[in-house]
């Protein structure tokens, strides 16, 4: 009678540990980007239900903008980044911007994010 092995090898066991680590590095480098987001969308929503009781123009917007990011701490984001277009008696905000953020030697992790809000 032949007696059959089971179970993983430890060369089995070292790709799934590489594997589930290199997963969990890129975790560990993406949640703060995807943070920044959060807190930037929540500004752009938290500026369009502010000014919407008030007159607004562009400086206006971009001083209560500049206030939440200052209070925030938002990196990543440039005022370059942001776009206000007048559309007929709103203003169209948009954060449109690229992160990149560096994961092992020359290997970058590049992720985009594109925000709107309409201030009536």
């Amino acid at each position: 009678m032949k007696l059959r092995q089971r179970g993983a090898t430890f060369i089995g066991i070292l790709i799934i540990l590489f594997i589930v680590g290199t997963a969990g590095y890129a975790g560990l480098v993406l949640v703060p980007v995807y943070l920044d987001y959060m807190k930037v969308a929540r500004s752009l929503e938290q500026t369009r239900d502010d000014q919407g009781k008030a007159s607004t123009n562009p400086a206006l917007i971009r001083r209560e903008l500049e206030r939440h990011w200052d209070v925030e701490d938002i990196e990543g984001i440039g005022w370059k980044d942001v776009e206000i277009k007048k559309s007929g008696d709103a203003y169209d905000v948009r954060a449109a911007y690229t992160v990149e953020k560096p994961f092992v030697a020359n290997v970058y992790f590049a992720v985009k994010f594109d925000k709107q809000v309409t201030i009536q």
